[in-house]
Order: C-alpha cells, then structure tokens, then sequence
C-alpha cells in the first residue's frame, strides 16, 4: 500500500503520522517535498526563493516529486509505505495554474505512480481561524484563511478527480477518534 496523509497546515498530519509510526513499525514513513537527497536540496532552493519565476518553482517540486516516487515509492513497492504528502499537495498549492493542467504535469513526474490510500484531514474556516490563532504563522499561513480553505478545497477535488481511494475526515475531532477511522481505512 502506498498511503498518504493529506491536509492544510494545522490540520493534524504530524499527530496522526507519528501515531501511525508507533502502530506500523516496519512501514517506510517519507514525505514530500525532500524524501530524498535530492528533494531536500530541491525543496531548500523553492522554500529559499531561488526561483524566481512560479513556473520554475513548480518544476523544482515536479523534479523533486519524480525523485521520491523512483527512489521511495517504487523501490519499496512491496512494502507499506506512508508519506506526508504527495502529488495531492503539489497540485493544489499551485494554485495559480489550471488543475487539469497541474494534474497533467504530476502523472507525468509520477509515472502515473498514484497513492493507494489518501486521508485528507479537513478544518473548517472557524476551526482554521482558532488554530492558526495559536501559534506562529509560517508565510503559507500567512497568506490567510480564505486561501487555505481553497487549498483544502482543491485537495478534495484532486483526490476525486483522480479516483484515488479515500476518507475525508473531520480534523477537529479527537485525535483518538480519527486514529480510529484511519486504523479502519486502512485495515478494510
């Protein structure tokens, strides 16, 4: 199984991954962008604003994404491997370009290679607005809530545009709660 946990920034990825850790100790955990070493000197060069056009930004996460499904997701093809995030993200954070195009652009980078299994945790603009409340905003969620909430949104759509197998979960439920809907998606 190739699963991925998938959500807007505070919405409980990092909880619900190391639970999982915990649960499935011989899975190969990653993420995207910089599961490999390359994608680590990737995604510095685009969090770092080296490229200077949005065009080239997007290929750096493209080459970045290509990398990690050659050396990750195929090489562990056997193996239950668990990754936060994936295309899913990349798709939606390019939010300026056209999502059949960007869908395009990641099958290429993939191989049409697609996640077995993906989570989305979803917020709602009032619980967004109470998390994002509580801490430092990084320059993603400072760009504000409106914004975010169309990324979920293009999440969703993504996830049900390329019939990839998921659950939908309400992120504001108790981290035990949603543990349990994960552990039964994937144990179906």
């Amino acid at each position: 199984m190739y699963v991925v946990v998938e959500g807007i920034d505070t919405a409980g990825k990092s909880t619900q991954l190391n639970l999982l850790q915990k649960k499935y100790t011989n899975a190969i955990f990653t993420k995207e962008p910089g599961g490999t070493q390359i994608g680590i000197k990737l995604r510095q060069m685009a969090l770092n604003g080296e490229a200077k056009s949005k065009i080239a930004e997007m290929f750096l996460f493209l080459a970045d994404r290509a990398e990690h499904i050659e050396e990750v997701i195929v090489k562990n093809k056997n193996k239950l491997v668990i990754s936060d995030r994936s295309l899913i993200s990349g798709i939606s954070y390019a939010s300026t370009f056209p999502l059949t195009k960007m869908i395009e652009l990641n099958l290429l980078a993939t191989n049409n290679i697609l996640p077995s299994h993906a989570i989305l945790l979803e917020l709602t603009p009032k619980e967004l607005k109470f998390r994002l409340s509580q801490k430092e905003n990084d320059a993603i969620e400072l760009r504000g809530i409106e914004y975010l909430i169309n990324i979920q949104n293009r999440m969703k759509e993504t996830i049900l545009k390329l019939g990839i197998n998921h659950l939908f979960i309400d992120a504001s439920l108790k981290i035990e709660e949603i543990e349990k809907q994960i552990e039964d998606f994937l144990n179906e």
